[in-house]
Order: structure tokens, then C-alpha cells, then sequence
């Protein structure tokens, strides 16, 4: 004959002196984790805490692709607004942003004296690093001319061994525009 106590079976005929419960004791059930179990758990999450919070806690590296993929879409953006504006539309850098605006006069006026509208409605249509990150020289000024082809101040055309390239520091991967087309690639 058994007693429950609590939900857990007690035999009194199994019960040893210390009084601890017995496991083959009709009715027993095992609530609980047990030692080995807790351990293990924890070692797996030292493990992963530490690998994973290094990433975590140090976003330079995810500030530093953001900022390269913004330059990448404002470099094609720049050239997909001169091929459709007809107009000339000038890349200004700074160590940690870059700038487009437009010239308001159909080519050959090279003087971009108007912001260009952004994508997302922002005037002027320009990309800032976060704090810590830069480029890793501050790139040459240069325009897109009406082909969306990259042009130097003077309008001319620039040739295939100073085409434009932009680069992030912190971060491997180059903005490249090509020369010929204007064609803006990593």
C-alpha cells in the first residue's frame, strides 16, 4: 500500500532510513533536471557567449558594410538619375559622407547647384558614416555626365586607370565606376 504526499509516491515499505524516495516505487515520477543536465546547459551557453557577444557588442564591422552598401546605392542612384534627367549630377566626399546634386541646366552646364531629392525624399541625397567609421582616403569629387558615364570637373572623360573607387575602411570589398560605362559595382 502506498501514500501520496505532494504527487510523489512514497512506499512505506521501501522507504530507507534517511528518507529519501525510491525510484521504483509504483506511481514515482521524475520532476526535475538532474545535475549532469544543469552542467551541460551551462557550458553550451559559456560556449556560445563566447563566440556570439564579441559580435554582438562590436558593431564597427556591421556600421562599416552599411556604410559602404550606402555609398553603393547613392553611386547608382547618382548615374540613374543623370541618364534619366538628362542632367550632369556631381558626387561630392567628405572623410565620412557623400553628397549628389544636380545641375539645374541641361549639359553642357557642369554646375551642380541644386540638391538632389533621395530615393526616400531627403534633400540633399546624402549618406553619413556612424561614429568611428570612415573612408579610407577621402575619394576624388566627380560627376556623371547625361550617359552616366564618370566625368572630372572639367567634364571630360575619365579614363580607365583613374576610374572612380571608393572604399570603406574597416571593410574589404571596393565600390568600383567604371570609366566607360559608369557602371557602379563592388
Amino acid at each position: 500500500m502506498s501514500r501520496f504526499f505532494k504527487g510523489l509516491c512514497v512506499c512505506p515499505a521501501q522507504v530507507p532510513v534517511s528518507g529519501k524516495l525510491r525510484a521504483d516505487c509504483p506511481g514515482f515520477r521524475d520532476n526535475g533536471f538532474t545535475l549532469i543536465e544543469l552542467v551541460m546547459v551551462i557550458v553550451v551557453l559559456s560556449i556560445l557567449a563566447i563566440f556570439v557577444s564579441p559580435k554582438i557588442f562590436d558593431s564597427q564591422d556591421y556600421y562599416a558594410r552599411g556604410f559602404h552598401d550606402e555609398t553603393l546605392a547613392l553611386l547608382r542612384y547618382g548615374q540613374k538619375t543623370a541618364i534619366a534627367q538628362r542632367r550632369i549630377v556631381c558626387v561630392a566626399f567628405d572623410s565620412d559622407s557623400a553628397t549628389l546634386t544636380i545641375a539645374s541646366a541641361e549639359p553642357p552646364s557642369l554646375d551642380c547647384n541644386t540638391d538632389l531629392v533621395g530615393h526616400n525624399g531627403t534633400t540633399p541625397y546624402k549618406v553619413t558614416a556612424k561614429p568611428d567609421v570612415n573612408y579610407a582616403a577621402v575619394p576624388t569629387d566627380f560627376n556623371f555626365n547625361a550617359l552616366g558615364q564618370p566625368i572630372n570637373a572639367l567634364g571630360q572623360l575619365i579614363n580607365a586607370l583613374d576610374q572612380p573607387s571608393v572604399e570603406v575602411y574597416g571593410h574589404s570589398q571596393t565600390v568600383s565606376v567604371e570609366a566607360d560605362t559608369g557602371y557602379v559595382h563592388e
